[in-house]
């Protein structure tokens, strides 16, 4: 049974990755089509996504500045908690800020963040947008689960160790639900014809995050609980700005190593060790990910 239709939940590597993206799934005519090499200019960005997803939009702006990108811009963000992308496409015309900017043609990358699929959301925002800028672009963000296992969302237990489960057990719960949104996405692709939608590997980043941790490898952190604030699995600091160097990835098909430390980041002791982690974590999840539109 499909894991989000049931509604039970909703450091290095280097180059020699590449050999392991055997998977295509571009589509002669589309934007990943390019040299995948090839960086992108700056980009008008939308977010519209749950509290997994949406406090990523201002320090992406900042990753950025850092990045010395001139002219990016957030366009505006939609935050809704515990949403599906179709929670915003039917969200009351007064409050809907997500559909007039896409109707204007504002937009050119749109970061939603599904919890259940199928979600036609996606597709609902994907039909409009293109009609109105054929070159827009949709991350969907693969998201690491709640309580770290699918099974305890309907129990929501008050205390969850995340130290508990072993890595393997830990990407065994997860590989259902990658498998599931790479397969939504690949349809959805096919349905528009060509590649309209993105993979933002948040989720495979984060468990070569937490396998950091648990390794000893991480500055800082020894203990995978500081990664959450809370059982459900609501991100701290590192965890956020991981999920931001992602995104930054997929958007500009740009590697963030080397880049300057973050503000959220900045008063950690652990500060420049930390966040090159953090970039070489998420360069290598991106990277890997044959969905994600990059190459090394």
């Amino acid at each position: 049974m499909s894991i989000f239709r049931s509604r039970a939940a909703a450091r290095l590597v280097g180059l020699a990755l590449a050999a392991l993206m055997t998977f295509a799934c571009v589509v002669p005519g589309s934007i990943a089509a390019e040299p995948a090499t090839k960086s992108i200019s700056a980009q008008r960005v939308f977010s519209a996504g749950h509290s997994f997803h949406f406090f990523m939009p201002p320090i992406l702006t900042e990753v950025c500045a850092l990045a010395k990108i001139e002219g990016h811009k957030q366009v505006g963000e939609q935050a809704l908690g515990g949403s599906q992308v179709l929670s915003h496409w039917n969200l009351e015309t007064a409050k809907n800020t997500v559909r007039p900017a896409l109707e204007k043609g504002e937009i050119d990358v749109l970061t939603v963040s599904p919890l259940y699929l199928p979600d036609a959301g996606i597709e609902k925002f994907g039909e409009l947008g293109l009609v109105h800028n054929p070159e827009l672009r949709i991350t969907v963000q693969e998201f690491w689960l709640p309580f770290d296992d699918v099974a305890a969302w309907n129990q929501r237990p008050k205390v969850v160790d995340h130290n508990a489960l072993s890595m393997r057990e830990l990407r065994r719960n997860h590989e259902g639900y990658f498998k599931e949104m790479d397969a939504h996405v690949v349809d959805l692709n096919k349905k528009f014809g060509k590649t309209v939608l993105y993979v933002v590997p948040v989720g495979q980043a984060m468990l070569d995050l937490r396998e950091a941790v648990a390794n000893g490898r991480c500055p800082g952190i020894t203990d995978q609980n500081r990664l959450f604030t809370d059982p459900v699995g609501h991100p701290e600091t590192a965890v956020k700005l991981l999920t931001t160097y992602c995104h930054f990835a997929v958007i500009y098909r740009r590697s963030p190593i080397s880049l300057p430390v973050p503000t959220v980041l900045a008063k950690r002791p652990e500060a420049e060790k930390l966040n090159a982690l953090l970039q070489e974590i998420a360069w290598k999840a991106v990277t890997s990910h044959p969905l994600s539109g990059v190459k090394p």
